[in-house]
């Protein structure tokens, strides 16, 4: 009964250590798992910071951009008035002709804006046109340069034949 007894308390510590091993190797591979888990998400935190900080730039340099273009109105407007706009403000009698003023003006303002993004448009084409045009001329001289400089090698071969048949033409005569 004793020797049944210690077989049984063998069989179970090999049993407790096999469920250790497997709850060891579970472990280890939750760990690795969750080293994935942690570089993915530091990975996608990093690049969250980066675009985060790129935008906060482009949002700093619109922002800075439109208070220069508001200043330069400002300052446009301070510059003063020219005596045909004095006048024409003048002429202005009630809160109506005033607000349909300023409609018109807002909308010519719209107007010319829309014409400004359109001509700023066409000149980054033109400038990308232009870009590639001359980088298609360059392509083209380079490779017409390196063609000549083939003829010009295998010419200057064709020349040098002939000089050595022409010395050995003479030095036979």
């Amino acid at each position: 009964m004793n020797q049944d007894l210690t077989q049984q308390w063998l069989t179970e510590i090999q049993v407790i250590k096999e469920q250790m091993a497997q709850l060891q190797h579970e472990r280890d591979t939750a760990w690795e798992s969750a080293q994935k888990w942690r570089q993915l998400y530091n990975t996608e935190a990093e690049q969250r910071r980066t675009d985060t900080q790129l935008s906060q730039q482009t949002i700093a340099s619109l922002k800075a951009e439109l208070h220069k273009l508001q200043g330069f109105e400002i300052e446009t407007l301070a510059a003063g008035t020219p005596v045909a706009i004095q006048q024409e403000i003048e002429q202005l009698k009630s809160v109506e002709d005033l607000q349909a003023k300023l409609i018109a003006a807002i909308k010519e303002r719209d107007r010319l804006l829309q014409a400004l993004k359109t001509e700023q448009d066409n000149h980054a084409q033109t400038r990308n046109s232009l870009t590639t045009a001359l980088g298609d001329a360059i392509d083209s001289l380079t490779h017409e340069r390196a063609g000549v400089g083939e003829q010009r090698s295998r010419g200057a071969e064709e020349q040098g034949e002939k000089s050595i048949q022409n010395s050995k033409f003479k030095i036979q005569n």
